[in-house]
């Protein structure tokens, strides 16, 4: 009778940098998995369910449409001022909720990190992927108020897609960072919502950054969410919006210096997740 010997697999987490990226190709049905997972209990057993995904935006788009439009009279680069608002909130909105969902992603997971191997990257970008979907339904708020007011974009638009791309960048560097140190500092739990909290009002998602005068946009733009803001207007507004180029390029920068050191250091300590969490 003919003897079969077993099949043996080693898995080296770490072995090789090119060997964890091919891991990450093997493991891609368990970050679908993680994903779908997220996206059926992010709203699970609320009673409008992901319609949250608008409301929020939406509220907050009126309220600084109330407060910088109405009240202050910022100008608004030629387009109405709740569009003016949105189109920054879309991008906003993706960065802050990535940036939550991302800080708390291997925590909420350590039951499975702390029993099996995979590359830890696919947790926190399940977590991005998650807040994309979020993403991709409060477009349906930009369409509509482009519809109630007539507004059409000029060619601009096409150019959407490269800066959908750069903020997902900024999202997943800012997320990796905060998601390698709460595991070992869960001081980042209450931080993450101060920062978020504090960015909204630095950042410029209910006025114009033409607003602020000339001898600062230099030292604005190093809020990486500026360069990303920037361009979501000058794609979706065209007409007068435009960008104030040497703090554009910083900002753009910026955010792949952000997600290139957040790789690198979620990297870094990655082996000593399964050990701390």
């Amino acid at each position: 009778m003919k003897q079969y010997k077993r099949a043996e697999l080693v898995i080296e987490a770490g072995k090789a940098e090119g060997q964890y990226w091919k891991d990450l190709w093997q493991y891609r049905e368990l970050f679908y998995f993680l994903a779908w997972r997220d996206i059926l209990v992010r709203y699970k057993q609320t009673l409008i369910g992901i319609s949250w995904a608008i409301i929020r935006p939406f509220l907050t788009m009126v309220v600084f449409t109330v407060i910088f439009g109405n009240i202050a009279k910022l100008p608004s680069e030629g387009a109405p001022y709740p569009i003016l608002v949105f189109a920054a909130m879309l991008p906003w909105q993706f960065f802050a909720n990535a940036l939550a969902e991302c800080s708390n992603s291997l925590v909420s997971n350590s039951n499975l990190i702390s029993k099996v191997y995979f590359p830890r990257l696919i947790v926190p970008t399940s977590a991005v992927i998650v807040s994309f979907v979020d993403f991709m339904v409060s477009g349906i708020i930009l369409i509509a108020l482009m519809a109630w007011y007539d507004f059409v974009p000029d060619w601009r638009i096409i150019t959407l897609p490269f800066f959908i791309l750069v903020a997902f960048a900024a999202a997943m560097g800012g997320g990796l960072w905060f998601s390698a140190l709460n595991v070992k500092y869960r001081d980042f739990r209450y931080i993450v919502p101060f920062i978020v909290q504090f960015g909204l009002y630095i950042s410029p998602v209910g006025f114009s950054s033409n607003v602020v005068p000339e001898k600062w946009r230099l030292l604005y733009s190093l809020n990486p969410m500026v360069g990303v803001i920037d361009g979501f207007r000058w794609a979706i507004l065209g007409g007068e919006a435009h960008h104030y180029l040497p703090g554009f390029f910083l900002s753009i920068g910026l955010v792949f210096l952000l997600l290139i050191s957040g790789i690198w250091y979620f990297r870094k300590t990655e082996r000593t997740f399964a050990d701390v969490i």
